[in-house]
């Protein structure tokens, strides 16, 4: 399972769109999608390929000319929707430079945008109009030879995005890039994303993941992990074990995991890092996790692989906490 997102900066700007791509694959991203809305961004494409250390999609809609372009510039994939792509000879055309240069095509259909005959078939956006939009693209690469094909079925609804991929699944054996677009802001594009990739995933279905957020796209990278992880289908990073609080909490827990957080964030090496607030739950946790903190009164007791370490005052908690994990990461 491969985690994708896409960048939010003026794909024009190459500096920005550069420093944005590194900030995306430092947080784990393996693809990363750019727009290319006029011909402008097109020609930034070459310099940005050449700096880039992942993957890169050209997004490309209405003028089959920039998908030819960003060909040209030496993208790795192009993501289209062959019926506003333009013509026949223009579908053609571009499937003939990504066959040379051996670029995949993803089929990107969005309830957002869905063939106007196919709502007043419909009457909606359904799964069933988004299914039928997905395969006749597909015998349209496929009648011209082409077969490199990625397929994505999205919508803001959570129940039309599973079944909508739950329908296609049946039907073909391509690639399935999943995603719940326009899923909204950062707690409930979350939570929204956590619930249509991962019932996908659960059943075995889709091969890349994009979780839209309004937000940082490193946040969106955050949050793909983290489904993946709760699926223990990939680890990446420090697991972060905390509680919610309650009346028990004698310490500041909330500032604390959120630095905690914060200067763990660049590790890579999966540990189970346990920040507990009160004597109830804390000391277990904590022992469970290969290092954590279970708060009490302006104090904390640190745990190292289950073994009780010291007694820590509340204002350096952070401090040693973010230092011992670092220190276990180094010696692993």
């Amino acid at each position: 399972m491969v985690v994708q997102s896409m960048t939010n900066t003026d794909t024009r700007d190459v500096s920005s769109t550069m420093r944005q791509i590194e900030q995306l694959t430092d947080a784990g991203c393996e693809i990363v999608r750019l727009a290319v809305p006029d011909m402008d961004a097109a020609k930034c494409l070459e310099k940005i390929k050449a700096k880039a250390r992942i993957p890169l999609i050209g997004d490309i809609h209405f003028d089959h000319r920039l998908a030819l372009a960003a060909l040209d510039a030496g993208v790795d994939g192009l993501r289209i929707n062959p019926g506003n792509i333009g013509g026949q000879k223009a579908i053609e055309r571009v499937v003939e430079a990504a066959s040379r240069c051996r670029a995949p095509i993803r089929i990107g259909v969005n309830a957002g945008s869905l063939e106007k005959r196919l709502l007043k078939k419909y009457g909606r956006a359904t799964p069933q109009a988004m299914v039928e939009s997905a395969l006749g693209h597909i015998r349209l690469l496929e009648g011209l030879g082409f077969n490199e094909i990625k397929v994505s079925l999205k919508s803001s609804s959570v129940l039309d995005t599973i079944e909508a991929y739950r329908a296609v699944s049946k039907k073909i054996d391509y690639p399935l890039h999943l995603g719940v677009t326009e899923a909204g802001t950062l707690i409930s594009g979350t939570v929204k994303s956590a619930l249509g990739i991962g019932f996908l995933l659960a059943e075995g279905i889709g091969d890349t993941l994009r979780v839209s957020l309004t937000r940082d796209p490193v946040e969106e990278v955050r949050v793909a992990y983290e489904i993946l992880r709760g699926l223990d289908l990939r680890h990446r990073g420090p697991e972060i074990i905390s509680c919610p609080t309650c009346g028990r909490c004698e310490i500041d827990l909330f500032t604390l995991v959120e630095r905690v957080e914060k200067d763990l964030a660049s590790i890579e090496a999966t540990i189970k890092v346990a920040v507990m607030g009160c004597v109830v739950n804390g000391p277990g946790e904590a022992r469970e996790a290969d290092i954590g903190i279970a708060g009490g009164r302006g104090h904390g007791i640190l745990f190292k692989k289950g073994k009780l370490v010291k007694k820590i005052p509340e204002n350096q908690l952070a401090h040693v906490l973010i230092a011992e994990v670092k220190k276990l990461v180094e010696e692993s």
